[in-house]
């Protein structure tokens, strides 16, 4: 049973309290899909993606925590060590409910990548991420409760925290730098 203090619980008790049938895993996957896609970090354009998500305007306590995912998306990705955390069930919750939350943080990726690319021409490498992405949401049913697929999980799990790295620095990246011009070192 997942811990009632994980960032992905809360998250979704929140989403939950308010009525919206999304899952975070779904929100965050979105969110990064967006960034990687060069959306960049403006937090107008985020919240109106995610309200079309939610079906409808988020309250306030919600769009406080989108901004937060946002602002948490935003270090990770620019930050000088850039890592992503996946916003998932916590290792307690059963292996099941993690792998589907894995596939709908893949279907939240594509969605919110495709929103931002639209037809842009993308590198072998980077088709090949998308095309694993869509083969990693649709095998959500395939893990079974046991050490190979809980082996199988983290292996799916540490590919998904890189392979959206690559789609930033091909793409997300231009539009986090040309929003965020360093500063000069005279």
């Amino acid at each position: 049973m997942p811990t009632p203090s994980s960032p992905y619980q809360a998250f979704a008790t929140l989403l939950g309290s308010a009525g919206h049938p999304v899952s975070p895993a779904e929100l965050h996957g979105l969110l990064l899909g967006r960034c990687c896609a060069g959306a960049g970090f403006e937090p107008g354009p985020w919240l109106a993606d995610a309200a079309e998500i939610l079906a409808s305007e988020p309250a306030d306590n919600i769009r406080q925590a989108l901004l937060g995912l946002q602002e948490m998306a935003k270090a990770e990705l620019g930050g000088s060590e850039v890592t992503v955390v996946l916003l998932l069930p916590d290792d307690n919750a059963p292996l099941a409910e993690r792998a589907v939350a894995l596939g709908q943080w893949c279907q939240g990726f594509l969605a919110g990548f495709g929103i931002v690319a639209g037809d842009r021409a993308l590198s072998n490498d980077a088709r090949e991420v998308l095309q694993d992405l869509a083969a990693i949401a649709q095998v959500q049913d395939a893990l079974e409760e046991s050490e190979d697929g809980e082996n199988d999980y983290m292996e799916v799990m540490e590919y998904l925290r890189v392979a959206p790295l690559l789609l930033f620095s091909e793409l997300g990246g231009q539009a986090a730098t040309a929003e965020a011009p360093k500063p000069s070192l005279h």
